[in-house]
């Protein structure tokens, strides 16, 4: 008997070939580490190869309608020009439409802003600077430098990226001359690194990341804090702070606010755990005495301090003002929780979502099952007052945002929905209800008759999962409408209604449906939603998916056969867990888009931001390997299972989630036979959005489509999917 069990044991050895490992019981067999090779010679004839196959199969996105559609709603002159800075009485925008590609940077009056075709001042064009250098430059945002409020600003520091990698070159730009200020006249300029910096003065930046690798975390970010001054090279930049190899990262500020000067730096120790020093003035440095996983900030002479964990009396997802001397001098928690005032309690269904500050109003953003409520916070004299709340609809979600937190109390209002195009509004803190319409989206798509609803799915543990329907009033409930299922379920980000012109034009036009799942691992409900789906309890999140899949089927919007699913970056680990899961895959879905995505949770860690991930999933080297390898589906697929069409996209610029996990995916899937159903495109640029301009969004968004519809599309209802 023990020999044959022996032989039976050499002989499965023998039947796993290269083409199925890795598997959980060889999870370090990995034969196509090649391909994590990003630029390598063969690893990039592999990808042409795909590139190729998959526009063999739906053909070119660029000569489709739907391209030029998209395209034609990516380079609208009627989108609206969001301002993204007021520097100096000047409204900044960056644009991109057909004739900008690249991008530029530009600026107005207010006055000139409310006119509906305003005259546009050229500061920047990104489009010119990129013929100049042969490098595709992405915008990356700019720095100012703030003297304060009665000193004009006339210097920043503009990023810009090589097609859209999170790694940029840094450099000062003189907002008067319009131009960049030459190095050998004392300019900054810093050279391609994730970098983290700020103006210490106006002589002096504290930067991180531009000082090789020893000065790098094992996660790719800045370790270290330096100070260079002006007209010194780098090299003799002096190290004022660092942390250790195995933090996430690390990093130091200086600003002003309303007039109080602080300097803040910290070490983030896991993505949600950090440690804070603070110098207030001419103060002494002192650490801050939260929580490892608080988050801080300052508002006037107030910390703000969010907890993600209980402290003190007060729950997790509570936000709490403490004045910041008092509470910084304070000897003990008991001296310190008198002084603390809560200014948000999260309730079973109400959490907090984002902030902004004006000059003495701090607004809130708050979500009521998923359902936006704001509310407008007035500082004054050394204490808080709620003056009013304001409450969103169902499907809708109006957001406000500081036009100058520095000089005034005047905010940009949004609203916009999944059917409602977005508008913008100028109003005051003290009247948000009061005010001035400025911009509006027209309708990119026919939306009459598409309704938005809200329903609940029970998850596997019986846990009420909301989730989002749009569609066609009067939806036939007979199973036969193409549905797409979007989620994401990570890193506490919620989902909320938003107008996406794409989808509604490719999609929903059609007369499909679009659902999004407000799944655990999101914030929707603030950080015990997070957490109840964070490493060993990943399966949650997913089991939240597949339960609103099943209600969709189940109120018969839809079925199997055409019901698709899409996700990216963590969302592309949701949908390659579908692909994997035996409860999901063809049960479920009748076709899967799954972008920039993880896959091999064996060895995400170790592929360029990864590390800094192990706070969400867990450490793979460690016993965390024991429950990871459930949800890593490059590790759980195998020969004998019939898979959904799936569609990978990712891009070789994205230096966040390494393009690796879908090439591997996708090669080991093709050794297993399953290349009738499997599609590849990589964007040769792109950064971890996918792509870099309108072009490549409104291809890699048609390619998709083109997917879905001919998967979903062209099946029966309940029924066989077509061949592809």
């Amino acid at each position: 008997q023990s020999w044959r069990a022996l032989l039976a044991r050499l002989a499965m050895s023998a039947a796993i070939t290269d083409a199925h490992l890795p598997t959980l019981a060889q999870p370090d067999s990995d034969p196509r580490i090649w391909l994590e090779d990003v630029t390598g010679e063969e690893a990039l004839a592999w990808v042409k190869a795909r590139n190729a196959a998959a526009l063999s199969s739906f053909g070119n996105p660029s000569d489709s309608a739907t391209y030029s559609r998209i395209l034609e709603i990516l380079d609208s002159k009627a989108k609206i020009p969001y301002i993204g800075r007021v520097l100096n009485g000047l409204y900044y925008n960056f644009w991109q439409d057909e004739t900008h590609v690249q991008g530029i940077w530009r600026r107005c009056t207010l006055d000139e802003y409310r006119k509906a075709e305003p005259e546009w001042e050229l500061v920047l064009d990104l489009d010119a600077l990129s013929a100049e250098s042969g490098v595709s430059w992405v915008w990356g945002g700019s720095i100012p430098l703030d003297e304060g409020p009665t000193v004009r600003k006339e210097r920043v520091m503009i990023r810009l990226s090589r097609g859209g990698s999170d790694a940029t070159v840094v450099r000062e730009f003189d907002l008067d001359a319009k131009a960049f200020v030459a190095e050998r006249e004392g300019g900054f300029a810093l050279p391609e690194a994730k970098s983290r910096l700020c103006y210490k003065d106006r002589d002096t930046l504290l930067v991180g990341g531009v000082f090789g690798e020893g000065e790098m975390t094992d996660s790719g970010y800045p370790r270290s804090v330096w100070e260079w001054r002006r007209g010194t090279p780098l090299a003799e930049a002096t190290k004022v702070y660092e942390g250790e190899q195995s933090d996430v990262s690390v990093g130091g500020f200086a600003y002003l606010d309303r007039g109080r000067r602080y300097e803040l730096r910290y070490r983030s120790l896991t993505f949600y755990t950090s440690s804070y020093e603070l110098k207030v003035g001419e103060a002494a440095w002192a650490p801050i005495p939260i929580p490892a996983d608080a988050n801080v900030g300052t508002f006037a002479d107030q910390l703000l301090v969010t907890l993600r964990s209980a402290w003190l009396g007060h729950p997790a997802g509570a936000l709490l003002a403490a004045p910041a001397d008092g509470f910084m001098g304070a000897g003990d928690d008991a001296a310190r929780s008198a002084l603390l005032t809560p200014l948000f309690t999260p309730t079973e269904t109400c959490s907090l979502e984002a902030s902004t500050e004006t000059k003495n109003y701090l607004v809130l953003s708050c979500l009521d099952n998923v359902v936006t409520e704001c509310r407008f916070w007035r500082y004054a004299d050394g204490a808080f007052s709620l003056e009013r709340c304001l409450k969103g609809e169902v499907g809708l979600s109006p957001s406000f945002s500081a036009v100058d937190a520095e000089t005034s109390d005047d905010l940009w209002r949004t609203s916009d929905g999944y059917t409602q195009p977005t508008t913008l509004a100028l109003a005051a803190a003290s009247s948000p209800d009061a005010a001035e319409a400025l911009k509006a989206l027209p309708a990119f798509y026919d939306a009459g008759g598409v309704t938005t609803q809200q329903f609940t799915a029970a998850s596997a543990d019986g846990t009420a999962v909301p989730y989002f329907l749009v569609s066609k009033e009067g939806l036939p409930l007979d199973g036969s409408t193409p549905t797409l299922l979007y989620g994401y379920g990570g890193f506490e980000i919620s989902l909320t209604p938003s107008y996406s012109a794409g989808i509604g034009a490719a999609w929903l036009e059609k007369g499909h449906a679009y659902v999004q799942a407000n799944i655990r691992g999101g914030g929707e409900y603030g950080p015990r939603w997070h957490q109840a789906a964070l490493k060993e309890k990943r399966n949650k999140a997913y089991e939240d998916f597949e339960a609103v899949a099943r209600d969709l089927i189940s109120r018969g919007v839809t079925s199997p056969s055409k019901l698709g699913c899409q996700g990216g970056s963590n969302g592309g680990l949701l949908t390659g867990n579908m692909l994997a899961r035996p409860t999901a895959g063809s049960t479920l879905f009748g076709a899967i888009v799954c972008q920039v995505p993880l896959l091999d949770m064996r060895r995400f860690h170790k592929l360029l931001a990864g590390a800094s991930w192990m706070g969400e999933y867990g450490d793979p080297d460690t016993d965390d390997w024991s429950f990871l390898q459930r949800y890593s589906p490059y590790h759980n697929l195998d020969e004998a299972t019939a898979y959904p069409p799936i569609l990978f996209t990712t891009s070789t610029r994205d230096d966040r989630v390494h393009p690796g996990h879908a090439r591997k995916l996708v090669s080991k899937l093709l050794d297993l036979g399953k290349g009738p159903s499997t599609f590849y495109y990589e964007n040769i640029e792109g950064g971890h959005g996918g792509a870099a301009n309108n072009k490549q969004r409104a291809f890699m968004s048609t390619l998709a489509y083109a997917f879905l519809e001919r998967t979903l599309a062209g099946a029966a209802a309940g029924g066989k999917k077509v061949e592809l």
